[in-house]
């Protein structure tokens, strides 16, 4: 590691791909080390911030997860799109207090370019102070088994021609390509839910995407050994010039680009108390029948003093307790909605079936 520079691990990946879970999990293990935390969640709520500031490092009983001063929410546009008006502010502020850090943990948001915010730590005031330990690419071992992501057209067609559903825009699979050709690291998450074989497929897909001097993690639940995640020293800022992906074009010389995130719709629903079984049922419906990407969110459980998760990728919906209801905090709903062709309207209308109030 370059002599007292901060080392800044960023964590980027697809859309639901279990980024906020690895970064949990980072700082479940990391009892006694000094570390910030920006999230940059794409939508109008930072489900994200919230997730990490819920379930971190072990406290007394009484005290704060984690001080307010530990967290910086960039949630006024995608992180890459926003760099010098938002990211390299905060970035500066950290410098001020690099005394007080022993590490920081980046969540960009599931459509940031990893290339533009890399190649920020050469920036004066930032290069002195800070260095990139490493990107870290999460990608969904589940979606890459089916297909999803196979930078071969052929087996792109074969795959619709078997599902429908499966139609993504090209600049999704740009997107996901210029996120491995920046890693240093490549998480393939939810191994739990694949066989052998679907292994063994992911394999071969992410060692034709990425150099060989690249690592691949296969962890189940955003489990993964600390010192696997943290102290690589890649300096990736040194060679992301040498870097190229499809987006370049896009960023030079402050140029306005057509980002994914311009092919998505993302809104929020907020509710008061409601039916987890209702809502579970409810969701699934909505899954199925619209274009929904992503639903991320907290419910308020009639009758339940804490706090539950819901979590939609694809078809997949989770749901888990995180945390007790603080005695002053407002008992509501929230979920973020991401997809495309969605109606807000029509999606509001259908939850309302499970409120309780």
């Amino acid at each position: 590691m370059q002599l007292n520079k901060i080392p800044t691990t960023i964590v980027t990946g697809f859309l639901g791909s279990g980024k906020t879970t690895l970064l949990s999990n980072v700082l479940k293990q990391a009892a006694g080390k000094r570390i910030a935390v920006i999230v940059n969640e794409f939508g109008e709520l930072d489900i994200d911030s919230e997730l990490l500031r819920s379930c971190p490092l072990d406290c007394e009983e009484g005290s704060e997860t984690r001080s307010e001063d530990g967290f910086y929410e960039l949630a006024n546009g995608c992180i890459c799109c926003t760099v010098e008006e938002e990211f390299l502010p905060v970035m500066k502020q950290l410098v001020a207090r690099r005394g007080d850090i022993d590490h920081i943990l980046i969540e960009t948001s599931g459509l940031a370019l990893p290339k533009p915010l890399v190649q920020a730590f050469n920036w004066p005031g930032i290069k002195e102070y800070c260095t990139v330990d490493a990107v870290i690419t999460v990608i969904d071992g589940p979606a890459v088994a089916a297909g999803r992501f196979a930078h071969d057209a052929d087996k792109v067609q074969a795959q619709r021609l078997a599902d429908e559903s499966l139609d993504h825009d090209p600049s999704l699979q740009e997107l996901l390509d210029d996120q491995l050709s920046a890693a240093d690291l490549v998480v393939v998450s939810k191994t739990d839910l694949l066989s052998e074989l679907e292994k063994n497929k992911v394999a071969k897909i992410v060692a034709h995407k990425v150099p060989a001097k690249v690592k691949t993690a296969y962890i189940d639940h955003g489990l993964a050994p600390l010192d696997r995640l943290l102290g690589m020293e890649s300096a990736t800022e040194v060679h992301i010039n040498h870097i190229h992906n499809h987006h370049d074009h896009h960023h030079a010389h402050g140029a306005e680009h057509d980002h994914a995130h311009d092919h998505f719709d993302s809104f929020v629903v907020s509710l008061g108390e409601v039916d987890s079984n209702a809502l579970n049922t409810v969701l699934n419906t909505l899954v199925t029948e619209n274009n929904i990407y992503r639903v991320k969110g907290f419910a308020a459980v009639a009758g339940k003093p804490m706090r539950q998760v819901f979590q939609v990728v694809g078809e997949r919906l989770e749901r888990h307790f995180d945390r007790l209801w603080a005695p002053a905090e407002e008992r509501k709903t929230q979920l973020v909605f991401i997809g495309k062709g969605l109606n807000k309207a029509k999606i509001e209308k259908a939850l309302d079936t499970s409120s309780v109030n």
